[in-house]
């Protein structure tokens, strides 16, 4: 599940702020549930949505913690959530004005028209998938995460350096592996797997120590396909351009510019850093590893 890397988009969130600025209230919102006005050409009643007036969201069936919870995408719990109805409250729609659909990953990425305008589901933005679809800018950096089982000698571990003797794995072609041999850089050779349920088959069977995925696998394998799963800990970013996950929408949608804007209008504001310390920081037991 872990993807390759994603764009840079700086001097878009430095356009988006300037824009957004100029129609928010005066009053700041509180970060995370922002209701600023869009600007004038990415106003409800002008965007082109799949049902005019209201902004359709499309998400998997089901979805996890903490993106999510309970599998209800419209509840507003859980990161993602949060996320899409602050981006909806960026474009001036309200919470009843959101309809949310449930579309399939693979589908959501796949080429040909889309039943949603946007979809939220931990899509890291890569070239390959940039091909069939559009991407907004990312609202999330990815962070890729060691994990274990119960009784392994890493299950205690508090950084690097007690990583420094362990044996590691991870799929192949992944960042997960580049973060093993250019963070880690574990005394022994990281081992290759062709995906992950590979790697976690080895990781049961005591083949490796540990594994590192990508933070959302960690989260789903050590809650449900692990027997004692245990996230030692986050790792700090490779070098390079970090991974990041962006909103899905269709192929040159008309909207993919207005939903970007949003986007790094909330991580101007500080609203996208509340709703990751309010959702992700510490959850589960995923602390840093220095």
């Amino acid at each position: 599940m872990s993807s390759p890397l994603r764009s840079t988009v700086a001097g878009a969130a430095t356009l988006a702020v300037l824009v957004l600025a100029a129609c928010a209230p005066q009053d700041e919102p509180t970060p995370g549930a922002s209701t600023s006005a869009a600007p004038a050409a990415c106003a409800p009643g002008t965007l082109k949505t799949v049902t005019a007036g209201k902004l359709t969201v499309a998400t998997d069936d089901p979805v996890y913690p903490p993106w999510f919870a309970d599998n209800k995408p419209d509840s507003g719990q859980g990161f993602e959530s949060a996320v899409a109805y602050a981006v909806a409250a960026k474009l001036g729609y309200a919470k009843d004005q959101v309809v949310w659909v449930r579309v399939t990953f693979n589908a959501a990425i796949a080429p040909g028209a889309k039943t949603f305008d946007f979809d939220i589901n931990e899509f890291s933005i890569t070239p390959e998938r940039r091909q069939a679809v559009d991407f907004s800018a990312p609202y999330y950096d990815v962070t890729q995460t060691v994990i274990t089982v119960k009784g392994s000698k890493i299950a205690g571990a508090k950084s690097l350096a007690d990583l420094k003797h362990a044996k590691l794995g991870a799929q192949v072609g992944t960042t997960s592996y580049r973060a093993i041999t250019e963070i880690v850089k574990p005394d022994a050779a990281p081992a290759v797997f062709n995906n992950n349920d590979d790697a976690k088959k080895q990781l049961q069977n005591g083949t490796v120590d540990g594994i590192v995925v990508d933070l959302p696998t960690a989260f789903y394998m050590t809650g449900a396909e692990l027997d004692g799963g245990v996230i030692v800990g986050q790792l700090p970013q490779p070098s390079g351009t970090p991974e990041q996950f962006g909103l899905v929408l269709d192929k040159g949608s008309a909207l993919t510019s207005c939903v970007s804007q949003a986007v790094d209008a909330l991580r101007a504001d500080g609203s996208l850093d509340a709703l990751t310390k309010q959702w992700l920081a510490g959850v589960a037991g995923a602390p840093t590893l220095g």
